[in-house]
């Protein structure tokens, strides 16, 4: 193995640890609490977290063995089984963000109706169709024998061996990723831009009442005024932050990867091994962020593990003591004897 090698196999292992640790964390919640169970988003951060999970422990594992040997892992029959679960859970992903944002957009612009728009059936029904939306394109893929080994990416994913048939796949490529990256990402715009205008707005409101407020206290210290001002600043990039880190990486991660697999379909341009590789661990590393993105920073879920930390470490604590209280007095009955 070249040094390269050495380092994207290093890196697969550490996606491979944190997207485990972390999608497992926000599994864990869900189960704890029962208001996150509750709340509809939650259903969507449950598929995601599915989507992720799996991910994580079937496709990581054979495309670091790909890195590792560099030919397929295993036989025909589990990487066509691998390569049909990475096309299903990638565009299942990816359009469970999609629904996330859509959850988000009816919340913030329309607050009034949003318990009768989504409810857990509304929920339910946008999950049918991400299901049957994803299952469509490997099940194709399958029936044409467009799943293997691909060695560019070092992974089990669609891939044509067939040259007679590469009209058809080019086409079947194209629509794919149209009508997954492209329509999720088309989504992700429309609904978080229609959010960030309305948070914009109310901050804009916000920060009138805030100033004519100052303006009247004549007597306000200094820095009360400097801290209301500076609050003011945050509230404005609150929101940017967040949407910007919504879209920015489900670009960063997915479209590097979605661009080589169009590029790799025109036979003029030569890709690199490497960088093959790189496209794949960057839209692995979307299972890595997703459980912080969505999940694990928010106020309930970060309320929530932490709360099973303490739980943990209570317990822990008291079978500590209880083993140590018993081992004492076992101590001093054998002085006594």
């Amino acid at each position: 193995m070249s040094i390269w090698e050495v380092i994207l196999a290093f890196v697969v292992v550490v996606l491979m640890l944190v997207a485990l640790l972390a999608n497992v964390l926000v599994l864990l919640c869900f189960l704890y609490s029962a208001d996150i169970r509750k709340q509809v988003p939650g259903l969507f951060i449950l598929n995601l977290t599915f989507c992720n999970l799996l991910m994580t422990v079937s496709n990581m594992p054979l495309t670091l063995a790909g890195i590792i040997f560099k030919s397929q892992p295993g036989g025909d029959q589990i990487c066509h089984v691998v390569g049909f679960l990475e096309t299903f859970l990638t565009t299942n992903s990816m359009l469970s963000m999609a629904a996330l944002s859509i959850d988000r957009w009816i919340a913030v612009v329309f607050p009034l109706s949003y318990h009768s728009k989504m409810r857990y059936r509304d929920a339910a029904l946008i999950l049918s169709y991400t299901w049957l939306h994803s299952v469509s394109f490997p099940i194709v893929a399958a029936s044409l024998s467009w799943v293997g080994f691909h060695h560019l990416y070092a992974s089990c994913t669609l891939y044509n061996k067939r040259p007679e048939d590469r009209t058809q796949f080019v086409i079947f490529t194209g629509v794919f990723h149209t009508l997954s990256f492209l329509l999720s990402l088309i989504v992700l715009c429309f609904t978080y831009l229609k959010v960030l205008k309305v948070a914009r707005f109310h901050c804009k409101r916000i920060d009138v009442i805030t100033m004519q407020t100052l303006v009247l206290l004549v007597d306000i210290h200094p820095s009360v005024r400097e801290r209301c001002l500076e609050e003011q600043k945050r509230r404005r990039q609150r929101a940017t932050k967040k949407i910007s880190t919504f879209i920015g990486t489900f670009i960063l991660c997915f479209a590097p990867y979605v661009i080589t697999r169009l590029v790799e379909l025109s036979s003029v341009v030569h890709i690199n091994s490497h960088w093959g590789i790189i496209s794949k661990c960057l839209a692995y590393s979307k299972v890595v962020s997703d459980p912080f993105v969505y999940s694990l920073l928010r106020h309930q879920y970060k309320k929530t593990w932490k709360d099973i930390i303490n739980k943990i470490l209570k317990r822990s604590s008291i079978n500590s003591s209880a083993l140590t209280s018993e081992s004492h007095n076992r101590n001093i009955l054998q002085l006594n004897e």
